[in-house]
Parts: structure tokens; sequence; C-alpha cells
């Protein structure tokens, strides 16, 4: 799940505080059910993973509130960071979709799926109505990255 609004936001919380009172219960449950301690461990996996996963989400919403962005290292993260880029400036979809002139729906889709294989152009086009830009910048390779290039291990 990313969170995408306010409102996502609030639900997450919410999800965080229920998810958290549900794990309790579930630990003493197996417990009470006399699973050993590694057992209980391994059957809480599952719901402490999703716990984990929805809690960095909500950190990510949180520093992209804040304008905290990062660095991105991979072309294929300037989706997630358009996303972030709409988030940090308080426009909902509906406003970038009528700066776009496409329909919100287009929006919400386009942020579902982060904007995989978006366009140069209209990547530009999103950063213009968010009145935004970016800096692309070049890194020497690391020795690793060299060695794999040429096929050296």
């Amino acid at each position: 799940m990313m969170i995408r609004s306010e409102m996502d936001y609030r639900e997450a919380l919410e999800r965080l505080r229920e998810d958290a009172d549900f794990g309790r219960q579930q630990r003493m449950a197996f417990v009470k059910a006399g699973l050993t301690a590694e057992e209980v461990e391994r059957a809480m996996q599952p719901t402490l993973s999703f716990h984990a996963q929805l809690e960095d989400e909500v950190r990510w919403y949180e520093r992209v509130r804040r304008r905290d962005f990062g660095t991105i290292d991979r072309l294929n993260d300037i989706g997630r960071l358009l996303v972030a880029l709409r988030i940090a400036n308080g426009v909902t979809q509906r406003d970038l979709a009528a700066r776009l002139g496409v329909s919100e729906a287009q929006v919400s889709r386009d942020e579902r799926n982060e904007y995989h294989n978006v366009t140069v152009e209209r990547a530009q086009r999103i950063l213009d109505a968010l009145r935004e830009s970016v800096t692309v910048g070049v890194a020497e390779p690391s020795l690793t990255r060299e060695r794999e290039v040429v096929g050296i291990r």
C-alpha cells in the first residue's frame, strides 16, 4: 500500500493501532495454546511483517510531507518521487489532474502504479504542473559495479 493522501495517512495510523492490538491478542492466544516461544515468533511473522511494512509507509509519508526526499539512485524511482512531490506540495490528485488536463482517475491509476514506464516528457509535464524541478547527476561507478560490467568476480 502506498499512502497518497491525508485520508490514507489517517487510516494507516488507525490500522497500525488496530494491528498492534490484534498482534498482542494473537500472541497471547498462541501462548495460551501452548506454543513454544520459537513457535509463537514463527506464527507471528506474517502479522509483524505486515505491521512493519505499514510503519515504513507511514514514515515515508511523514518524511515526504517535510520535503525529506533523499536521493534516488535509479531513474526507475522517478515515479515514486513524482508522487512524493505532489504530496509535499499539498496538491490533491484532483488538483494535479486539473493542471494536467486529465481525469482524477488517470492520476490515481498512475500513482497506484508509481508512474511505471512514464516517459521523460510526461514526467516533465508533471514536474511543471507541480512547479518543481529535479537535478540529475552522474555518480562514479563503484569498483564492485565496474567488475560486474567487465565480468570480473
